[in-house]
């Protein structure tokens, strides 16, 4: 089993960063896949970015790359996600995920991610 705790959520203006963490307890398989989704009010929760556990593959929503940086610690089962040039679009609630044994085509999928954190509030003002 594997739980999930989500840090770092806060209010920044316009232009700023921030930096989420994630800390797992429970075993991460070298194939899954650890990786953020967010959900503003009213919207469904969607992709952010996503990292193999092993290979550290990453991917991103065409909405974040470039800005956004996912990194992943296997020794400490830690997952990072640092936001730079945030906006208030950038605004939600985000989440952290695991997918135990994702199929390649399914990573940025929501329905992938089996287990998750609570959730942290990220606010962007501008």
């Amino acid at each position: 089993q594997v739980q999930l705790v989500e840090s770092g959520g806060g209010l920044v203006q316009a232009g700023g960063s921030l930096t989420l963490s994630c800390a797992a307890s429970g075993h991460l398989a070298s194939n899954s896949a650890m990786g953020w989704f967010r959900q503003a009010p009213a919207k469904e929760r969607e992709f952010v970015a996503t990292i193999r556990w092993g290979a550290g593959t990453m991917y991103y929503a065409d909405s974040v790359k470039g800005r956004f940086t996912i990194t992943r610690d296997k020794s400490k089962n830690t997952l990072s996600l640092r936001m730079n040039m945030l906006t208030p679009e950038d605004t939600a609630v985000y989440y952290c995920a695991a997918a135990p044994t994702p199929i390649l085509s399914t990573i940025r999928s929501l329905q992938a991610y089996y287990y998750w954190g609570q959730g942290t509030q990220v606010t962007v003002s501008s």
